[in-house]
């Protein structure tokens, strides 16, 4: 039987999937290619991949309608591939369903990282009544008790509720517009003072060093969780 992870690849340029297949292939990954999102759809469905890695730029249905496609149905992780400039493209994938996004042109080893890192955010995911016990952080629900390097952190409701969102999805991309309807509801996405004031009082909590580690900027986009403080 085989049980090698399963990873489907949407893009129209063939030396990128070319490239993306045989990388993926000697790390033991099954990889299965489709040139556009329709078939990409197609495959995603009939295949249940493990991981999805898709370009935004394709004929006909685009990445952002692919996450949006497969996202009414499965909740695979997505990542999006992106040319510079292409930030606004990048959020609106972000905010249909996509998981993380890796900028072309794109080195090997920040690929493999991000691949890493969203399987083993699915893998270890814990459901939301047990506690999140993830690098540097505990973090108990019931109790709204918070420990930091073993060290009890006292956050306000609404940082806990945002930190809280937050570790049930380390490494992921949380653009602003995930954030602010999480945490505040949808009648706050037009205020993002908001959220830049609580990231800002989260981090003097839980960070050693002005220089953050665990909630990481992702210029224009959103934020990053690294409950280890390691880089991805």
């Amino acid at each position: 039987m085989n049980d090698r992870t399963r990873i489907l690849v949407v893009d129209d340029e063939t030396q990128i999937s070319r490239v993306l297949k045989t990388t993926l292939n000697s790390q033991g990954y099954e990889v299965k290619t489709a040139t556009d999102g329709a078939s990409g759809f197609d495959a995603a469905m009939d295949w249940n991949p493990d991981l999805i890695v898709t370009d935004l730029s394709m004929p006909g249905m685009s990445g952002i309608e692919l996450c949006r496609a497969v996202r009414e149905r499965s909740q695979v992780p997505i990542i999006v591939l992106s040319v510079r400039g292409e930030e606004k493209n990048k959020v609106e994938a972000l905010d249909a369903g996509a998981d993380d996004y890796v900028t072309k042109p794109f080195s090997v080893n920040e690929l493999l990282a991000r691949v890493r890192a969203n399987l083993r955010r699915v893998a270890t995911e814990a459901p939301a009544s047990e506690p999140i016990e993830d690098g540097d952080f505990y973090i108990n629900a019931e109790s709204r008790q918070v420990r930091v390097h073993g060290k009890e952190v006292r956050l306000t409701p609404k940082e806990f509720e945002l930190l809280t969102f937050m570790a049930r999805h380390p490494g992921k991309v949380l653009t602003h517009r995930v954030l602010l309807n999480a945490v505040w509801g949808g009648q706050s996405v037009q205020q993002p003072e908001y959220l830049r004031v609580f990231i800002n009082q989260l981090r003097k909590k839980i960070e050693a060093s002005d220089e953050p580690k665990y909630i990481l900027t992702e210029p224009w986009v959103g934020y990053r969780f690294q409950p280890d403080g390691k880089p991805l």
